[in-house]
């Protein structure tokens, strides 16, 4: 199953889904001029909410989602710098493949900042397609989707 390892987080996980946000977002912080949304958002309250899904232990990688009547938004993936290269990244967008589906959901959606390239190069290669570019806030989004017929 490709959820092996994968399970939702819990009170007890809030501080390493900070740290290993943190940890894989920090080094864009230079490069779009704002804090990435993913360290700004409130860790505890969406783990409260079961959108947080974690993988290793300690915390490696994680995901946020949340379900939408006709789609599942991944809202943010972080693998720890040190777990890069081992498939982590791989197994969580798997992981959101089948979340979706467990949920009767026929597309997974997210979006990624227009600065962050090397995105731009992953996640087509995983299925996903480039649905528009917009401005949200201080962000400049590209957004995907991905169907999961």
């Amino acid at each position: 199953m490709t959820d092996e390892g994968i399970r939702p987080a819990v009170a007890a996980d809030v501080a390493a889904v900070k740290a290993v946000t943190d940890a894989a977002y920090h080094h864009y912080i230079e490069r779009i001029g704002v804090v990435p949304a993913p360290m700004e958002a409130d860790h505890a309250a969406n783990v409260a909410a079961g959108r947080v899904f974690v993988t290793g232990d300690p915390v490696i990688g994680l995901v946020v989602v949340e379900a939408y009547e006709d789609h599942l938004l991944l809202d943010s993936i972080a693998v720890h710098p040190d777990a890069h290269g081992h498939g982590v990244g791989r197994r969580l967008l798997e992981f959101v493949d089948a979340r979706a589906r467990v949920l009767g959901l026929s597309e997974a959606r997210l979006y990624t900042n227009a600065l962050m390239s090397e995105n731009q190069k992953i996640y087509p290669r995983f299925g996903y397609e480039v649905v528009e570019r917009r401005v949200d806030g201080p962000y400049d989004r590209i957004h995907y989707r991905k169907r999961l017929d």
